[in-house]
């Protein structure tokens, strides 16, 4: 038996919400919360204060089974009072749970999407650089070269967009099943994702630095498109997963964001139809009304790039190999707009 499941029995059987048995220990709400959901364990003295508070001994509270014990004299009338409660309080804390690592799994698939983006491109210029009639180093006829330059872009693509893609739909899928998230985030779950978020934050910012100073030092030379460019791409590919990562870990703390960003993936009869409170449902109608704004401007900057990029790419006459520039530029752009509507968002 856990101590996930004796906790919640003895709890219930003593009548005591999470709130009252998190005062009893001196911790905050959302503790108890998590030992409940599974994701976070009691430190030594909150155990043995649990151990007094439940009459029991340490080896039974977290190795053994105290499903069946039941509560003392006084304390039943409490239990049945509280026994419709308790269950909220546990989906609740499930709920929470699952959205932690739902999370997490999002960061990670769209940090490595970008990364293999990234990665494909940095490969390709190496091959075209190989068939590069002007290069002083040429390995490739120029033919083969641009072939298996573009067919390294068009991996890269693929395997971003395999993550990209089904990570962005399952994100969806999960915020319109969970349309409004509890923050039960304690300041030490914080202060601990932020530790974690400026090492990689630092770790993204190095590996960049040192892409830079690697193009630096084979510029002006032969080695500068077969080896400069590619490993600096390299390099800024597993910089850019270590900061995307690291930053939406750390933006999965603002709850409230989640919750506002939420009408950004609802339909509007998902919104009417949403479990929560008319003050939530108009936020969430805000957030769908400036995302459609966004996303149709989006996405004509999106189809210009693309022309533009493969433009680059297919016609002799303006063949570029920084052809992929366009995607990256395009994307920026839409950030850039994105974060100018939603500042004025409440003035439309």
């Amino acid at each position: 038996m856990s101590f996930r499941e004796n906790l919640l029995h003895l709890r219930a059987v003593h009548g005591m919400t999470q709130e009252q048995l998190a005062e009893q220990l001196g911790v905050s709400r959302q503790s108890v919360t998590k030992w409940e959901a599974d994701k976070s364990y009691p430190e030594m003295d909150k155990l043995i204060k649990l151990c007094q508070i439940f009459d029991c001994t340490l080896d039974e509270l977290v190795q053994g089974d105290m499903t069946d014990r039941t509560a003392g004299e006084g304390a039943a009338e409490e239990a049945d009072a509280l026994e419709e409660d308790l269950p909220g309080e546990a989906d609740l804390a499930l709920e929470f749970a699952a959205f932690d690592d739902h999370m997490r799994t999002f960061a990670t698939r769209i940090s490595t999407g970008v990364m293999a983006i990234i990665l494909g491109v940095a490969i390709s210029i190496a091959f075209y650089s190989l068939g590069d009639p002007e290069s002083a180093i040429r390995l490739l006829p120029e033919n083969v070269s641009a072939a298996l330059g573009t067919l390294c872009t068009l991996v890269g693509v693929v395997l971003g967009l395999a993550l990209l893609v089904p990570a962005g739909l399952d994100h969806a899928s999960f915020v319109r099943q969970h349309p409004h998230m509890a923050d039960l985030y304690t300041e030490q779950d914080k202060a601990k994702i932020r530790k974690t978020f400026t090492y990689e934050l630092i770790c993204g910012i190095i590996f960049i630095f040192a892409g830079v100073i690697v193009v630096i030092l084979f510029s002006d030379g032969p080695l500068e498109e077969l080896v400069g460019v590619p490993v600096m791409l390299l390099l800024i590919a597993f910089g850019a997963r270590s900061i995307v990562h690291g930053s939406m870990v750390f933006g999965m703390t603002n709850v409230a964001n989640y919750n506002q960003a939420a009408g950004e993936v609802l339909q509007a009869h998902e919104i009417e139809e949403a479990d929560v409170t008319p003050e939530q449902k108009e936020q969430l109608m805000q957030a769908h009304v400036a995302d459609k704004r966004i996303g149709a401007l989006c996405g004509a900057i999106m189809i210009v790039a693309t022309i533009a990029g493969l433009v680059m790419l297919f016609v002799p006459s303006y063949h570029n190999p920084l052809f992929w520039l366009a995607w990256p530029i395009g994307g920026l752009l839409c950030g850039f707009v994105s974060l100018v509507m939603k500042a004025f968002a409440k003035e439309w």
